[in-house]
């Protein structure tokens, strides 16, 4: 198969432009996303270094050896910097002008500047350089990132190896010859722009993937979380909890439900202040997620109502950790002696099985009991 270096070099600067303008139109459009904005300046510089590229035998040499391959080193610095602002680390100027800095005063070498040989090695020197370091971004971040990463390292790693191949077996052919031959067959120019614009849609769609899906699990997670707490919300917790009381129930263990209502929340609220009874309802949640562990599920399931679920627990387990949630919480600085107080009631999986909402009725059941008790105490629940 023969490919054409003209008809190729056309096609990757339409490509890399199209594409481009596409990525900034979704940076400008997605609340100025900057991983989108520093890809969008890597497409864009790279269709400029391609035109400028293609401008040798016109009597401005200079144009396309040291402008066009200075623009092309800053798009390198750009993919990495894309990778660098997506993996949470801010730009970094001298690396993203190394590349450049270095081609330019080279340049200045006459010895360099006549070298073919010579200055593809280090074109593709700087290349590996920054496709290593977008691929060092992604891998040293992986356990951070929560998105589909594997395919953008993929992609960049070959994209590296490519270049790594250049280094070896490309002496370097003058632009003028490798137009001359491109009629009779694949040269090794050919592929490098044919892998060029692989990438470039290829690291393009990727990015643009993984950003979406970082936006998605943001929204998703501000659906479930209660914002003054911090913590799950109603639908957090019915969807985790009912997870949990499944595995429970499939590992044959006991699981007991506690639903926590702050006692004279509305007279906090009426004579301190809202800012008063905000201050109760982000301490007690201090207080009982200290109190939980891991596989526990706790939430904020309405005004200042919330339910710790715990996992291979039975009623005395439950009890202590109620009592102690209680306890801490009445021991808080308060506006006036007993102000800040808890009522808990408690509910197993003994007595309602593993259906959620069959665990939170009894233990509101005992709530009420609680409240009719005098208030600040814990209630288990029992059958009549």
């Amino acid at each position: 198969m023969q490919l054409n270096i003209p008809t190729l070099m056309l096609v990757d600067i339409y490509i890399l432009a199209l594409v481009g303008i596409l990525m900034l139109h979704a940076w400008r459009r997605g609340r100025r996303e900057p991983t989108l904005g520093y890809l969008a300046a890597m497409l864009l510089l790279g269709a400029l270094g391609t035109v400028l590229g293609g401008l040798r035998g016109i009597g401005m040499d200079y144009v396309p050896l040291v402008i066009g391959n200075v623009v092309l080193q800053l798009c390198g610095a750009m993919n990495w910097t894309a990778m660098r602002v997506f993996a949470g680390r801010q730009p970094h100027l001298p690396g993203i002008c190394a590349g450049a800095v270095i081609w330019a005063l080279l340049c200045l070498n006459p010895a360099f500047y006549e070298s073919l040989t010579v200055r593809v090695a280090l074109s593709s020197i700087i290349t590996v350089s920054y496709a290593g370091l977008s691929a060092f971004e992604l891998w040293r971040s992986r356990k951070s990132l929560e998105v589909a990463y594997v395919p953008a390292l993929v992609l960049t790693i070959f994209h590296m190896g490519f270049y790594c191949v250049r280094i070896v077996v490309d002496r370097g052919m003058p632009f003028e010859q490798a137009l001359a031959s491109s009629g009779q067959g694949t040269s090794f120019f050919s592929l490098l722009v044919f892998e060029t614009l692989l990438y470039a849609i290829g690291i393009a769609f990727v990015t643009l993937a993984m950003v979406k899906e970082r936006a998605e699990l943001k929204f998703r997670a501000a659906a479930y979380c209660d914002p003054l707490t911090g913590v799950g919300n109603r639908r957090a917790f019915m969807s985790s909890g009912e997870y949990l009381l499944a595995s429970c129930e499939h590992r044959q263990e006991p699981a007991a439900l506690l639903l926590c209502d702050l006692d004279y929340f509305k007279r906090l609220n009426d004579n301190f202040g809202h800012a008063a009874g905000d201050e109760a309802l982000v301490a007690f949640s201090r207080i009982a997620v200290s109190s939980m562990r891991k596989q526990d599920v706790f939430g904020r399931i309405g005004g200042e109502e919330f339910a710790c679920l715990l996992a291979d627990a039975d009623d005395e387990a439950a009890a202590q950790v109620a009592e102690r949630i209680r306890r801490e919480f009445a021991d808080l600085p308060a506006q006036e002696p007993g102000l800040l107080s808890v009522s808990i009631g408690i509910a197993g999986t003994r007595e309602a099985g593993y259906d959620l909402f069959r665990l939170l009725s009894l233990a509101d059941e005992a709530l009420y009991a609680a409240k009719d008790k005098g208030r600040n105490r814990i209630q288990r629940y029992t059958a009549d």
